[in-house]
């Protein structure tokens, strides 16, 4: 699977683990979700309205269109969310959660 964004800099940073969808990845301290979901994949996740993928907007917390969930239901802005190691992510909305 070919990677929407690919790192040319900053790559000494100390690297952490997260789980999305049920997948490890690895990501760099400070990377934000988004910078990390886009290094390892084409998409951040698919529109819940028809289906096709998405890759953020804005990059800047205004748009309202890189929202994913921590698999305890959170709901939380990608690409404004640093990384932690360990950090359990869901790209489609968790079922239990109740808008």
């Amino acid at each position: 699977m070919t990677a929407l964004f690919r790192r040319v800099d900053e790559t000494g940073r100390r690297p952490v683990r997260l789980v999305v969808d049920g997948h490890e990845i690895g990501a760099l301290e400070g990377d934000t979700v988004l910078t990390a979901l886009l290094t390892n994949g084409p998409r951040l996740r698919q529109n819940e309205f028809d289906g096709k993928p998405r890759a953020g907007f804005c990059l800047m917390g205004a748009c309202q269109d890189c929202w994913v969930w921590t698999e305890g239901g959170e709901e939380i802005r990608a690409c404004s969310t640093e990384v932690r190691d360990g950090m359990r992510i869901m790209t489609r909305e968790v079922p239990w959660l109740n808008r």
